[in-house]
């Protein structure tokens, strides 16, 4: 045992490397590789580098901001490496514990911007609908919020940031909050177009912002806690063993691949899904409505890279469970459904 109490992982006999390492190194070179990846994604998309050196390559005259962009990839890679191989006796459960603590605060830092963007941005558009805007700030400053990027920048982008700020403190992740939040504002719109005849888009808009929050987040800690539907009349006679093998097979076929997916189509370029909305501040063609669709789009991503985070520390415990290393993390099942 180490100091910590935890159990020391060893090369079983015949082993020329320790699987532990092998896997951790996998886990750790994936986990680079992406936050590599969104790097040079913004670095060409918004700082209008030429992207990573590559036959056929757009390098366009900069070839020094391409082969930096390139060699970011074997540095996040070499970084990786050299961490597992500086701690070979360290077990596979901190590893996959570390990651769960990533995908916890990016969630909810998320759900904390998310709630402080929609409520800003529905009082600015509630002044805006009823022209008071204007005598409140300004002629000037009531046009400027008039126009996405404007908002985005000075509205928006602070409650984000304040969201992660306050992520670092509250260590809640908020669902059943954000939840209520949603039953209260269609609530709100129920009470006010049949009691008061008064509907605007916008209240329509924070709904659907709030609802899409809620339903993307949420998927990486109900994976954690498995809370995801499991119907498999085959799974739940398992040994333990097995268990691992089919969920470190999952991991690794299902969960990553789609998650690998869902980046790469969304950010594959400035006209993808994901970065064309996000790069335009794009707004929904409804007039006078909230001005967040461009943040909905940036749900997929958030979604697919928590998701990737969160498949990658479930593929470790997997592997854990495989050599029956101690300290399996102890689950309360919530709707999931096996047998």
């Amino acid at each position: 045992m180490t100091d910590t109490g935890q159990a020391v992982a060893s090369a079983a006999p015949g082993e020329a490397v320790p699987v532990n390492v092998v896997a951790r190194a996998f886990a750790w070179c994936g986990v680079a590789v992406m936050a590599v990846f969104l790097l040079n994604n913004y670095l060409t998309n918004w700082r209008d580098w030429p992207g990573p050196l590559l036959p056929g390559g757009p390098a366009a005259g900069q070839p020094a901001l391409a082969w930096i962009q390139l060699l970011l990839y074997g540095a996040g890679i070499a970084g990786a490496v050299g961490y597992v191989l500086a701690t070979p006796a360290r077990p596979l459960r901190p590893d996959s514990n570390a990651m769960y603590a990533v995908t916890a605060y990016l969630i909810r830092a998320s759900f904390w911007a998310v709630l402080l963007i929609g409520l800003a941005d529905m009082v600015v558009s509630f002044l805006r609908v009823e022209g008071l805007l204007p005598g409140l700030f300004g002629a000037e400053l009531a046009t400027d919020l008039g126009r996405s990027q404007f908002r985005g920048f000075y509205v928006h982008f602070p409650m984000a940031a304040l969201g992660l700020a306050i992520a670092v403190i509250n260590r809640g992740l908020g669902f059943h909050w954000l939840a209520l939040l949603v039953a209260a504002a269609e609530l709100l719109i129920v009470l006010t177009r049949f009691i008061f005849s008064y509907e605007q888009a916008f209240m329509g808009d924070l709904v659907r912002f709030w609802y899409a929050a809620l339903f993307l987040f949420a998927s990486a800690y109900t994976l954690l806690e498995e809370g995801h539907v499991r119907v498999d009349v085959l799974y739940s006679t398992f040994s333990e063993r097995t268990k691992g093998v089919v969920n470190a097979a999952g991991s690794v076929l299902l969960g990553m691949t789609l998650c690998w997916v869902i980046i790469g189509f969304g950010m594959s370029g400035k006209s993808a899904v994901i970065n064309s909305a996000l790069l335009r501040f794009e707004v929904t063609q409804t007039g006078f409505g909230m001005y967040v669709k461009y943040w909905m789009a940036g749900f997929l991503g958030i979604f697919a890279i928590s998701m990737l985070i969160q498949f990658t520390g479930y593929f470790l415990e997997a592997v854990a469970d495989i050599r029956e290393e101690p300290g399996k993390r102890a689950v309360q099942s919530h709707g999931a459904l096996e047998g």
